[in-house]
């Protein structure tokens, strides 16, 4: 499996996994401890995600809770733009990603502020033109798989054979990235979109056979419903579910852990590093 991202001419080695700390500068986040939304408030979470050992920040200015309305570029922009600004002053190093379906805004953001990474929920299905510009762009992209939108996503969650539709969907996807010019494709399966909690569960366990794309796998369950529901809970008491979950996918081989708590994560990657160390 690929184990480097080009990062600004970098190759950054994944071969030990990389944790990238979430950054909600939405009033409407699920988990009300991520919402951040003054200049203060921004810049103090970046820090506290370099300070436990992140080293990516990925900045999210729409939120993709069920029922959560879609913004415009033009109103995401307006969100995100005087954020990144302000994180670029205060950390002008850190690997920025930004979670975003809109092409403009990708492209604003990488091109004023040198955002390093796009993180699309979409897969490039809610802006036909987003595929062409992460070609010109040439910078890291992340494929994510869902169905539907937010608001209709748990509705769709029918599947002729789950694990092969997933995979078909990521084979097709990344071909036409690749034929774009795209060479830094990540797969991230989607945990929470489009998937009954059985689904969920049932990709975490298939997650290993990810490793036939030759991409970085990222995962993302952080304090999410697969884990507050199974277990008769909240997102708020979730962090000792997301870090046996963590855990399960760094041992399956994901290359980065997208969190609210960072510091968890490391610690969960480094035990697991200890561990595995062993069988090299």
């Amino acid at each position: 499996m690929k184990k480097t991202i080009n990062i600004n001419g970098e190759l950054i080695d994944l071969s030990t996994p990389r944790v990238m700390g979430i950054v909600n500068i939405t009033p409407d986040s699920f988990y009300s401890g991520s919402r951040k939304q003054s200049q203060g408030e921004i810049v103090a979470r970046c820090r506290q995600i370099l300070d436990e050992g992140g080293t990516m920040i990925d900045i999210g200015a729409q939120s993709t809770a069920p029922g959560s309305p879609f913004l415009t570029a033009k109103e995401e922009a307006e969100r995100l733009m005087p954020a990144l600004k302000t994180i670029r002053n205060a950390f002008p190093y850190a690997i920025l990603s930004v979670d975003t379906f809109h092409a403009d805004v990708a492209k604003q953001s990488a091109e004023e502020f040198g955002v390093n990474i796009i993180n699309d929920i979409s897969g490039g299905l809610f802006d036909d033109r987003m595929f062409g510009v992460m070609g010109k762009l040439n910078i890291p992209y992340i494929l994510m798989h869902m169905r539907g939108v937010p608001q209709t996503m748990q509705q769709l969650t029918s599947y002729d054979n789950f694990i092969q539709d997933i995979f078909f969907y990521f084979s097709e996807r990344k071909a036409r990235l690749n034929l774009l010019g795209v060479n830094d494709v990540i797969i991230d399966p989607g945990f929470g979109f489009s998937k009954t909690l059985e689904q969920n569960y049932e990709l975490m366990a298939y997650l290993k056979y990810f490793h036939i794309f030759d991409e970085p796998i990222l995962v993302g369950i952080s304090r999410k419903s697969m884990i507050y529901k199974l277990l008769g809970s909240s997102p708020e008491e979730s962090l000792n579910g997301t870090s046996a979950l963590n855990t399960v996918a760094l041992l399956s081989g994901a290359a980065i852990l997208r969190v609210h708590d960072v510091k968890e994560a490391v610690e969960c990657v480094k035990i697991v590093e200890k561990l595995t160390g062993f069988e090299k």
